[in-house]
């Protein structure tokens, strides 16, 4: 219950999920593919998250990793943030302080203390999904925001499609065609043809050097 709270919360926040729910499954999915953030429960069956953890830490995996643990004893937390935990939450807690965290953690691991994406004169706030483009607000879908926030996440960087819809789409969701290149159109109507250029046969960037 707790667990499909969370992915409900989260997705509802803008963020993409998948959850697998034991120790085992965990590493074969941390093994298989990337993530940005991994929420881990420290409860869990077949393999105990900490020690999920530590094989994380020992193969030089850098994957923030934010603990949630029902034990309330200063060394338990102690012995999580020492294996190799960024972060901590004791349950019960408040989805909305989960994602308020979850953000901190990915804000540093891109290096930056501020909490709003700026680039020229567009402005993201990833906490309420709002966007402001020349001074005033810009409309965008679920959809538009999450393209766009993943190139603002690394200004600068070629991704290709498959690395967007990564970020887009969770497990068992089924993938359009030619999603990642309907939202990149629909993003140059509202901001401009040359805000986000296409490199051909490679995917798509934001240039390091505001252009507006």
């Amino acid at each position: 219950m707790i667990g499909a709270a969370i992915q409900q919360g989260l997705r509802q926040d803008g963020f993409t999920v998948d959850w697998v729910r034991d120790g085992v499954a965990a590493e074969l999915a941390l093994g298989a593919q990337t993530c940005d953030l991994l929420v881990l429960d420290l409860g869990l069956p077949k393999k105990p998250g900490l020690e999920v953890l530590r094989n994380l830490r020992r193969k030089g995996n850098q994957t923030p990793v934010l603990v949630l643990t029902a034990r309330d004893a200063i060394s338990d937390r102690v012995t999580g943030l020492d294996a190799g935990a960024d972060d901590y939450l004791v349950k019960p807690f408040d989805l909305d302080e989960l994602a308020a965290r979850i953000r901190a953690l990915l804000r540093r691991r891109a290096g930056r203390a501020d909490p709003l994406l700026r680039h020229g004169n567009l402005t993201l706030n990833p906490a309420t999904r709002e966007a402001t483009f020349n001074g005033g607000p810009l409309a965008l879908s679920v959809r538009e925001f999450a393209v766009l926030q993943t190139l603002l996440d690394r200004p600068g960087a070629l991704l290709s499609r498959a690395q967007i819809e990564e970020r887009l789409y969770g497990w068992g969701e089924e993938i359009e065609s030619n999603a990642v290149e309907v939202y990149i159109h629909a993003l140059r109507r509202k901001l401009g043809a040359d805000f986000i250029k296409t490199v051909r046969g490679a995917g798509y960037m934001i240039p390091s050097v505001p252009t507006h």
